[in-house]
């Protein structure tokens, strides 16, 4: 049904996301779908990293782990951008194109009053993206 999934994690809050990753996995493990771990950060030195050579690292190694964890094929695709803050939706929506993804999946919040005026970044990839978008709460 699809090629290739995308599942946006922040490595500093990865064990947070075990929600969207499950399904992911869940989506990806039957028919041998690969997954494709995503995370936006700055060319900056941060406490995660201090090179992007670095942060490609990190983000590799997490990808081959959880990759043996469930028994799939993963990869990870760094996204750099000026302020990842402002420009999360947008370099969420290159990964999609640069990977070749086929399916978005990744965690969202419990909507709110403050969504009326300004989207949630799931909100945001699933109205703006030409892929499937499945978010997890």
């Amino acid at each position: 049904m699809f090629k290739k999934i995308l599942v946006p994690i922040d490595l500093q809050h990865a064990d947070k996301l075990e929600k969207a990753i499950s399904v992911g996995v869940h989506v990806a493990k039957p028919d041998g779908i690969p997954l494709v771990f995503t995370a936006v950060t700055s060319n900056a030195p941060s406490a995660l990293a201090h090179t992007p050579d670095e942060f490609k690292s990190k983000l590799s190694a997490y990808a081959a782990s959880e990759a043996e964890k469930h028994g799939i094929e993963a990869t990870g695709h760094a996204v750099f951008s000026h302020d990842p803050a402002t420009d999360l939706e947008d370099a969420l929506l290159k990964a999609v194109k640069e990977t070749g993804a086929d399916l978005v999946v990744m965690a969202t919040h419990i909507p709110n009053v403050a969504d009326h005026f300004w989207p949630s970044n799931g909100g945001k990839i699933a109205s703006h993206a030409d892929v499937s978008v499945f978010l997890v709460r």
